[in-house]
């Protein structure tokens, strides 16, 4: 494991994304994202940690695109995807290049059913409708439940349904990279389990690269290859999962255990867990 700003360069040929030292600001003066640099390997999973307000979400919406609906821009820096710089194209076309952002909180079309949503993630395709639906039926695979609910108002489905269409919706875009935004979130422990399992089926048979922003850290390193911390707007530490997980600190301050058991996070004070991650 390494700090971030020592972080061994990797050959491009063998990355899907590439991070390089990005400067996010909202409505012009609120810097939100201050030098973030970070890397996805093709078929890779790829954990982004931290707490709430860290900065994981906006992270996601500079790689897709998504800041200036709003106010957001990236003002520095660059983000390479599949070998081109993709920082000034529309959500819609680094869709249609293989790039998708599954949002947080699923944001599903209630009124609309579970199979019409499918549908919906389709819309940039254009490769006909026998396509479309061998693709759907492959959701289906991964999804057996939303085949029993396909029919089903979507509003109307639980929360880990509506996670699960919001997956399979970014599926029927075909997409070579998926940014995932707290998949666990409101989810019972059982649930998450069961979409990350999913996750990690995609990315084995099908070659789906992920980057998953999570705060719940213990699962994320269970799946994951290779993570970043990131703490108000800076990554603090990066290295491989399983190095992670071994982390004094990330035990202590994310995973709550300490050398004296467990602690609460909520309990550690913020400049504490800078001056020690900085030394």
């Amino acid at each position: 494991m390494t700090a971030a700003a020592e972080a061994p360069r990797q050959d491009p040929a063998d990355l899907i994304l590439e991070v390089n030292n990005i400067e996010v600001i909202y409505d012009r003066v609120i810097l939100v994202l201050k030098g973030v640099s970070l890397s996805v390997p093709k078929g890779g999973i790829t954990a982004l940690l931290g707490a709430n307000g860290a900065g994981k979400t906006t992270t996601l919406k500079a790689i897709s695109n998504l800041l200036h609906a709003e106010r957001g821009e990236v003002t520095k820096g660059n983000i390479v995807f599949d070998g081109a710089q993709v920082q000034n194209l529309s959500p819609n076309d680094l869709v249609r290049r293989g790039c998708i952002q599954v949002m947080e909180g699923r944001h599903c079309f209630g009124h609309l059913s579970v199979e019409d949503n499918l549908l919906t993630g389709a819309f940039t395709r254009r490769d006909g409708q026998a396509a479309i639906r061998e693709d759907l039926e492959l959701v289906y695979t991964y999804f057996p439940r939303l085949k029993e609910r396909r029919g089903s108002q979507a509003g109307y489905t639980s929360g880990g349904e509506q996670q699960m269409t919001a997956i399979g919706r970014a599926l029927m875009s075909r997409p070579k990279m998926i940014l995932l935004d707290e998949p666990s979130m409101g989810l019972a422990p059982q649930l998450v389990e069961e979409i990350f399992e999913i996750v990690k089926q995609l990315n084995e048979e099908q070659g789906v690269s992920f980057l998953l922003a999570e705060q719940n850290t213990n699962v994320a390193l269970r799946y994951a290859k290779y993570g970043y911390i990131l703490e108000s707007g800076r990554i603090v530490l990066d290295g491989e999962a399983r190095a992670l997980r071994e982390n004094e600190d990330v035990k202590e301050f994310y995973l709550g255990i300490g050398g004296e058991g467990r602690r609460s996070f909520r309990n550690v004070k913020h400049y504490k867990r800078r001056k020690r991650w900085l030394s």
